[in-house]
């Protein structure tokens, strides 16, 4: 063998030992990273579920709200159930964040880590999705329910020709887009930077894999 085939032996081994001592380097730091991430996430679940606790029972506290609950004559069946259901969901979410986080926190190779924060990122993804189809339907729902038992709207509504009522149905179709418009821009400014951030640690995990 000549010294060339001898020195480029060499060089292959530095270049080896090398990739080594980063991956070595950079994981610890992306699983601190992502560790601290998804329990941010988790922090920020807990404060939503609080705040939808405090706005679904306070206002039961108030005379003047059950008066008014009890006049307008609202399923109170339907709206106790899609008020559990609400609150079921988003107990899930926050048992799979606290979940992921445990999980991450104990991670000890990059694959199992880059499971983790795909596993996290669906949730994410699963949980608003999920938000932003009850609040539409909601909206929806809650148009409908209006027009048909309130009888100053029914009997508004009955005064419409065909134009007018087509007319209704695209506002209110516009409302309610633009109502669940701003839960998505709510949502993304509450999880986007942090997904972002998860993401980028993914792709590192991933060249660290090659």
């Amino acid at each position: 063998m000549d010294e060339l085939d001898v020195l480029k032996k060499h060089w292959q081994k530095d270049a080896v030992g090398e990739k080594q001592l980063s991956s070595s380097q950079l994981y610890p730091m992306l699983l601190k990273k992502s560790s601290s991430i998804v329990k941010t996430l988790f922090y920020i679940s807990i404060a939503e579920l609080v705040f939808w606790v405090l706005i679904s029972f306070l206002p039961m506290l108030s005379t003047s709200y059950r008066a008014k609950m009890e006049a307008s004559n609202m399923n109170e069946s339907l709206l106790n159930g899609l008020t559990i259901l609400s609150f079921v969901v988003i107990l899930v979410f926050v048992y799979l964040l606290y979940k992921s986080n445990k999980k991450i926190s104990v991670t000890d190779s990059a694959k199992k880590l880059m499971e983790s924060i795909f596993k996290t990122r669906k949730v994410i993804k699963y949980y608003v999705g999920y938000n932003l189809i009850m609040a539409f339907i909601t909206m929806v729902g809650m148009s409908y329910y209006s027009t048909t038992t309130n009888p100053e709207l029914a009997g508004a509504m009955t005064k419409l020709d065909t134009n007018g009522k087509i007319i209704m149905c695209i506002i209110v179709l516009l409302i309610t887009v633009a109502f669940v418009t701003v839960i998505w821009l709510f949502y993304k400014l509450l999880y986007g930077i942090l997904m972002k951030r998860l993401n980028r640690n993914y792709n590192e995990l991933k060249k660290l894999e090659v």
